[in-house]
């Protein structure tokens, strides 16, 4: 009885272990379920959040952007306000001009020079004069501006009523030999293959040139004079008025005396005028008292 007694007493703590153990694992299942459903949920929440922010950020980034291009706008806008463009140094073909600030310049001045750029006039420069030449040679040189390997160069040699020769020289300077015909050149200056000058050049013969020199009246030593002349009166001139402003006392005193002397002689010579008038006038006189005395004793 003992033995069939102790066996149902284990066999029913068995049972109740086990249904124990899974009345536990229900439980935990459920409160696993329960436990993952919110997240879950939290997560589907989430999702059209995360789909939200990135349309928040890209209005956020374009907002900045939409300032500062607004920004770069005024800024520039200021710029083109404050900065003066100087004169060209040249009436055609390419030179310089200097580009200048008219405020926030350093040192608290008006105006100051930012920086040099290049500019451009009409392509066309017409004849021009050689930069040397002499009874032999010329030597001529295209429109250009440093550095001069920049541009290209294009010479050619013009013949009336006929196609202009393409020389062979593609460098700014050409020395041409004077012929006994005058010869006409022309020079094209490029930059990226676009035309941005054009100057022609007349090369005279020597027998030309001489006739040319002599036919020339020779104004520089008249000039010259002329100049010289000029200068040395100025010198002294200059120099009277020093001598003058230093001893103006003096030079006081020697006017006063001067005028002095000649409104003494002033009155002198009217004084002798007057006297020289009542001579004259004193003959006249005395033959009428005389005739005047005689008719009185006859009477």
């Amino acid at each position: 009885m003992r033995s069939g007694g102790a066996g149902c007493s284990a066999r029913l703590l068995l049972t109740v272990g086990w249904l124990l153990l899974t009345g536990l694992q229900l439980t935990c299942g459920i409160n696993v379920t329960a436990i993952q459903d919110p997240s879950l949920a939290r997560e589907g929440e989430g999702e059209p959040e995360g789909d939200e922010e990135p349309e928040n950020d890209s209005e956020t980034e374009s907002e900045p952007e939409a300032e500062a291009e607004d920004d770069r706008e005024v800024s520039n806008s200021t710029i083109v306000k404050e900065v003066e463009f100087g004169m060209c140094t040249v009436t055609c073909g390419i030179g310089i001009r200097e580009v200048i600030l008219t405020s926030g310049c350093p040192g608290g001045e008006s105006k100051c020079i930012v920086r040099v750029e290049e500019c451009r006039g009409p392509v066309d420069c017409g004849w021009g004069r050689p930069i040397s030449e002499s009874l032999e040679r010329v030597r001529l040189a295209c429109v250009h501006t440093s550095p001069e390997n920049r541009f290209k160069y294009i010479w050619r040699l013009l013949r009336p009523d006929q196609q202009a020769i393409i020389l062979a020289n593609d460098s700014a300077i050409l020395e041409v030999q004077r012929d006994t015909h005058p010869k006409a050149f022309e020079c094209e200056t490029l930059d990226n293959n676009e035309i941005v000058a054009s100057i022609r050049f007349t090369i005279y013969t020597t027998t030309e040139l001489q006739m040319k020199r002599a036919s020339r009246p020779d104004t520089d030593a008249v000039l010259v004079f002329v100049l010289t002349i000029g200068v040395i009166i100025c010198i002294f001139v200059i120099f009277v008025l020093i001598f003058i402003i230093i001893n103006w006392t003096a030079v006081k005193d020697f006017w006063g005396a001067k005028a002095s002397t000649t409104e003494i002689q002033s009155e002198l010579s009217s004084m002798r005028y007057k006297d020289s008038t009542s001579l004259d006038q004193s003959p006249t006189d005395i033959p009428g008292h005389e005739d005047d005395a005689l008719s009185e004793w006859n009477e």
